[in-house]
Formats: C-alpha cells, structure tokens, sequence
C-alpha cells in the first residue's frame, strides 16, 4: 500500500517490560489515595485523638515506673502500712490506664475500619473509571485477580499499617518519656575497677541502644527475605481462588465433558504453588525466630545484668535497682518494636506493593505508549461517522479496511466484514476507544455517543426494570413499552418479572441474553449502534424476530453491523471488508513504573477464530 505507515519503525516484537516502582513512589500514591478520600478528616481527627492518648498512657507508664521503687523499699523494710498504700496508688494508676488502654484499642479499630474504607472505595473509584478496567486486563501481570488487591489486599494493609502505625508512634512517645529518666537513674552508676570510680553518664541509656541496635541490625539481615516471599505467596493465593471460582463457574460445562480430573489436577498444581510458597515463608520465619527468640530470653536478665555491678556496690538500693530495671525495659521494649515486628513490616511491605503498584497501573493506563502510533480521533460536524485511513495494530500484524477513505451517514446500515482471523473484534474496540494503538483517523458524528453492543452482553445484579432502563440512556421507559419490546423478541414471559432482583446472566441461556440486550437497546432509542458479531450467534427465528424489532422501533438509527455477513442484504443493503496486514510487525509495550502493558494474549487469541 503506498501510504501504509512504516510499522516496522514503530512497532516490535511483543515483550514485557517491568520497572518497579520504588517505596517512596508507593507511600505518594497511599497518601494521594487517602488525602483525596472522603473519611480524611475523620482520619485526622482519630489520629489525633490516639496520639492523645498514647501520650497520656505514657505519662502513667511514667508513674507506673516511679512507683516501683517505694513499693519495693516498703518491701525491703517489710512496711506494712507503706505497703498497703502503694497498693492503694497502683490501683488508681493502674484503673487509669485500663481505660486508656480500652479506648486506645476502640480507636485502633475505628482507624482499620475508616482505612479500609478510604482505600477500597479509592481503588475501586479508579478501577471503575471508563475503559481503565479493560486496560488493565490487558497490562500483563498487574492486571491479573484486581479483585484480590482490592478486597483482601486493601484491608491487609489496613489491618497492619493501624497496628504497625499505632505500635510505633507509642514506641517513640515512650521511647522519649523514658529516656530521660533512664538517664537520669544512670547519672548515679559509678563503677569501681581496681580503686578507681568510674561514671559514664546516661550508661544504661547507651547500652539499650547498643542492645537493641545490635539486635534489629540482625534482625532484618534475616528476616528481608519475607518481603518477596509474603508477595509471592499473595500472587499464588490469588491465582487458587480464580481457578477455584472459574471451575465454580464452569460446573456445567466440567461434568458434560467430564472433565473434573482435569478440574482437580488444575486445582492441585495451583495448590501446591501455594503450599510451595509457605513452605519457603515458613523456613524464613524459622530462621528469623532463632534470632528474635534467642534475643527474648536474653531479655529477661539483661536489664539487671546491666546494672548489678553498681547495686552489688552499694551505689543504689533495691527499690531504685527494679526501677532503673523498669526504666531500662521501657526503653529497650520501644527500641525493639523492629525486632518484634521484623515479620509483619515485611508482610507490610509486600502488601504496600501489591496496593500501591496496582493503584499506579490505573492511574498511568490512561497514558500508556505514549511513544506509540495512535489512532487520532475526531468529531464530523455534519453528524456522520468517517474512518481515514484506518489501520489498527495487533501483536499479529495490522487491521484496516479494504477502503482507504469510509463515510457512513446518519440512518445508514452497513454490514462489515472479514475472514476469520481478520481482527473484527479489533476493529470494533478501535472504534470504541478501547484499543487506540494504530494509525489513520476516527471521527465521530458531533454530539453523539453510539451504543456498542459486543457479543457477550453484559447485565447488572438488580431487577430487569434496572437493567433495561440503563444509566446512559433515555428517560425510563413505561411498563407497556417495555412489555411491547419484550414481545417483540420473543421474552413475552418476563413482563411480570420487572421489580424482581436476579442474576440474568444465570437466568437466561445464551440466545435469551442476546435478545434482552437488543431489547435494552430498542428501549434507549440510540442514533448510532455499532454492533460486534452479536448478530451472528441468534438462530433463524430468533434474528428476523430482533431484525423485525430493529426495523420497528429504529428507523432512523445508523447501525454498523461488524460480522460474518450472513444477514438479510435488505437490512444491510452497504457492505465494507475488513484485512488483515499480518506483515506488519507487533506492537512493542511502554515501560511503565508498576508493570507492562502488551496487546492482550486474550485478544489475539479470540481474534484467530472470530
């Protein structure tokens, strides 16, 4: 062809690309999720008030530690009467804290549940978003099971950024009560060695650091590895759960064709992924435990290790020796939050992934190859629909038209078709927005927006008066005028049904969902329809019955018909040919930050036999 673009230029072989994005990228994309959401005020506000009352608890850790030290010394003096009243103060201090404590687990709750909320309507927000969802099935591994990122990864994470959240700001607030103190107890420890006092001051303090430093340092070298194990293992439970659902789905088909060991080796093989991928977290956490564990016990004389050459000098009483004790263990225990969470921040950390990866994919499917040919797309003031130059590219070469320069005015009913493998179902997307990647021009009639009807019809879950009466389309329709559309199709029987709530995907066979649909269409009285291969499947009478309805209650409608060509030449008096250039070269993908985008593997598939 003389004008044909120079595909080989632009386009290459299929393959994926994959660059990861980097934490800091996924902690932006959470907080634009979260600062966008309609609960962030709410989340403030508890944030704050948690903060409140971390810092208030803190203060009767505080009081809590100082009691220790006349408690023991009435002890130690074997002081009936102090000791019955440092009893009395542990009792206030210790109810104090109790409601603390209560209310600080009420908020924690309160945050998950408001987290959940802000993230999953969020995702779910951007997922629905038109055309972004067919996108991102087609961007290669990000976009497989969206379905587990959005309800099982989403509340994850926010289940363990609360609690991970929440764990550390005590940690610090009680870290920065009790160092003070800790120092303060230290600036009395005088060592003796050889007849020389020797003080270093703020001592326990640097040896808490040492200690728990030292231990987190470990800590992570070992336990790093979750991180990408806890992410595989999330992929593979995924994949399960869709093999389990779509054999759910296919039961029917599966015992006709008596394919359940199949069913049941698919199933098994996906297991044993699974089992595969706890099996390696399982060995990591063995590992991490001999670290963690070993430095637990170590834990429990520590502290008095610590500081017993000065109490066996006689620097400091019994009662001052639990309270440094107490001191140094409040400290050492916010120190060792790393330490004690090692496994949930990697768990943490592959959730956070998994969320913010995909949330990046749907906000940059939108822009994907950009350094690609695109299809432009345009508006005919004189309200017809033109296609210039018109060259769709696939993994298998390119889609046009045998004519060059198409108008098809309004009212007009063009059959379009093509051989098998020719790329109609392509064609039909190019059309729709779907797939932009190609060259030559679109236009559109000016103010219109054509209905596309694809071959798989597609129903909402609600009554069928809702799933007639589309959001996009016309003021509703009458019961008479539904029922009259409805007849016409030959679903008579579904008048009475209008207010019933169903699955009618489930309800009705094949041929039923086809008609109903083209029912729908008849009711929303489109200008322009753009129909692919829907037609094709309806037996005789079941398409004159539709073609009769069409007739009838769209005269003055332009429909495109893209199909095998078997229609009523009467109905479709123009005709138009799809090719296919299969030597043209396939399209290459856009590196992305969170994923690739490659022309789906579904797609070419379907396009061999369509």
């Amino acid at each position: 062809m003389a004008d044909q673009p120079d595909y080989a230029a632009t386009f290459q072989p299929v393959a994926v690309a994959v660059e990861a994005s980097s934490l800091s990228d996924q902690v932006a994309t959470i907080r634009r999720a979260l600062a966008g959401s309609p609960v962030r005020k709410w989340l403030l506000w508890t944030s704050v008030g948690i903060m409140a009352v971390i810092i208030a608890t803190s203060i009767g850790q505080i009081l809590l530690n100082r009691w220790n030290q006349p408690f023991y010394d009435a002890l130690a003096r074997r002081d009936m009467a102090a000791f019955l009243h440092q009893l009395l103060v542990f009792a206030a201090i210790a109810g104090g804290l109790l409601v603390l404590n209560v209310g600080q687990t009420w908020l924690n709750q309160m945050i998950r549940l408001k987290l959940r909320q802000a993230l999953t309507l969020d995702l779910i927000d951007q997922w629905t978003r038109p055309a972004r969802a067919f996108r991102l099935a087609n961007a290669g591994a990000i976009g497989v099971n969206p379905d587990q990122r959005m309800q099982q990864d989403a509340a994850h994470l926010s289940d363990l950024s609360t609690d991970l959240g929440v764990g550390l700001l005590q940690s610090l607030i009680l870290l920065v009560s009790f160092v003070g103190v800790l120092w303060e107890l230290s600036s009395g420890f005088v060592f003796h060695i050889g007849g020389t006092a020797l003080a270093i001051p703020g001592y326990m303090v640097w040896a808490a650091i040492l200690y728990a430093g030292t231990a987190s340092w470990l800590s992570w070298l070992v336990g790093r590895p979750l991180i990408g194990l806890n992410s595989d293992r999330y992929t593979r439970e995924a994949e399960l759960r869709s093999s389990m659902v779509r054999v759910n789905e296919n039961v029917d088909a599966i015992a006709l064709y008596h394919g359940e060991a199949d069913a049941r080796r698919r199933l098994e093989l996906d297991l044993g992924t699974v089992l595969g991928a706890m099996r390696r977290i399982y060995s990591a956490q063995i590992n991490l435990a001999w670290v963690t564990d070993t430095y637990g016990w170590i834990t429990v004389v520590a502290p008095i290790l610590v500081a017993s050459p000065v109490y066996f000098s006689g620097d400091i009483s019994f009662g001052g020796l639990m309270m440094a004790v107490g001191a140094f263990n409040q400290v050492h225990s916010s120190l060792r939050w790393f330490i004690n969470n090692i496994g949930s921040i990697a768990d943490w950390r592959a959730t956070l992934m998994r969320v913010a990866d995909f949330r990046i994919a749907l906000d940059e499917t939108d822009v994907l190859h950009d350094t690609e040919r695109r299809i432009a797309f345009g508006e005919n003031a004189n309200g017809s629909l033109t296609f210039e130059k018109l060259e769709v590219a696939s993994p298998e070469g390119c889609t046009r038209l045998a004519d060059q320069h198409v108008e098809i005015r309004p009212g007009e009913r063009v059959m379009i078709t093509g051989d098998r493998g020719a790329g109609k179902t392509l064609f039909f997307r190019a059309i729709a927005g779907l797939w932009p990647w190609g060259s030559g021009r679109i236009s559109l009639p000016a103010g219109e927006s054509p209905i596309f009807v694809p071959r798989v019809p597609y129903f909402p879950v609600g009554t069928l008066r809702e799933v007639l009466d589309h959001p996009n389309g016309a003021a509703p329709a009458s019961d008479a005028d539904i029922s009259a559309v409805l007849a016409e199709v030959g679903l008579e029987r579904l008048s009475s049904s209008l207010d019933r709530a169903g699955r009618w995907d489930h309800e009705l066979g094949d041929d039923e969902q086809r008609s109903l649909a083209f029912a729908r269409l008849a009711l929303r009285r489109p200008k322009w329809v753009i129909i692919d291969e829907a037609l094709d499947a309806f037996d005789g009478p079941s398409l004159r019955r539709v073609l009769t309805m069409l007739e009838k209650r769209l005269p003055g409608t332009a429909i495109l018909n893209i199909g095998q060509g078997q229609h009523n030449n009467q109905f479709f008096p123009r005709a138009l040919t799809i090719v296919k250039d299969s030597g043209a070269p396939a399209l290459k993908p856009a590196r992305v930050r969170a994923g690739a985008i490659e022309p789906p593997p579904a797609v070419a598939r379907r396009e061999k036999v369509s």
